[in-house]
């Protein structure tokens, strides 16, 4: 299956992998990469680089908005083969080393089962390499408070509780809000479409991450790209509030 890559506002775009979404923030030939998909996705990453003009060596950085097997898929790949600093929240640094993992257990999952869609999307997380390990040997954390000098200008908002150092990533100038898990529209066990938290099991601590969609409310933007599910257009602020009303 080939990239799914769409452009979404200048210099920005936004990648479906097989179940989960990167984006690439274009200036020129160079690009920050944000977030990488399954280990089983790099095929699409590559190609998703080629389709906007790029290539594994010019990406200027990879940011990971929080160190799941599925948003980490290719960061240490890309790192290691070509040089690429791979940069996180200073609380998500340890997790990218796999110090610890704060991630769906294996036994949570057999509990949950019987929900519909979970087989189905435990059979797709196997093929996709979504429990091997692969940690990133140097990860480093944002070297400063507010914009990053990177192609896009990306500013990273810490929003806590899907793990420790989740972060979202604002581009204020383009009214972007780059959401990763702390706010999604859609997923493959989720029975709502829409603006809305990852179901419960997938969280380290739901109430943070209920607390957080205040910090994504207060983010000035109209078009949220989320780690799943399609492009959400509208205030980001809305979208945020009507998945904090969805939480309870």
């Amino acid at each position: 299956m080939g990239a799914d890559v769409r452009q979404v506002a200048d210099g920005t775009y936004l990648v479906h992998g097989s179940h989960t979404n990167w984006v690439i923030l274009a200036d020129g030939d160079a690009v920050t990469l944000v977030d990488t998909g399954y280990p089983g996705d790099r095929r699409q990453l590559l190609d998703s680089l080629a389709a906007v003009g790029s290539s594994p060596e010019a990406v200027a950085a990879v940011l990971i908005t929080h160190a799941h097997n599925d948003h980490l898929g290719s960061a240490e790949y890309l790192r290691a083969a070509h040089g690429t600093p791979v940069l996180l929240h200073e609380a998500e640094v340890p997790h990218a080393r796999r110090d610890f993992l704060q991630q769906v257990s294996v036994g949570t999952i057999l509990r949950n089962a019987w929900r519909p869609g979970v087989l189905p999307w435990t059979v797709h997380v196997l093929r996709s390499g979504g429990t091997e390990q692969h940690p990133v040997a140097a990860p480093a954390p944002f070297p400063a408070p507010g914009a990053l000098d990177l192609p896009g200008r990306p500013v990273p908002v810490h929003t806590p509780g899907h793990t420790d150092g989740h972060c979202v990533f604002h581009l204020p100038g383009a009214g972007v809000v780059i959401s990763g898990d702390a706010l999604v529209s859609g997923h493959a066990i989720s029975r709502i479409d829409g603006p809305q938290l990852l179901p419960d099991l997938f969280h380290h601590d739901r109430a943070r991450a209920v607390d957080s969609l205040d910090v994504i409310a207060g983010l000035d933007g109209d078009l949220l790209l989320p780690g799943h599910g399609p492009l959400h257009r509208g205030p980001v602020k809305d979208a945020a509030e009507r998945a904090r009303e969805r939480a309870f």
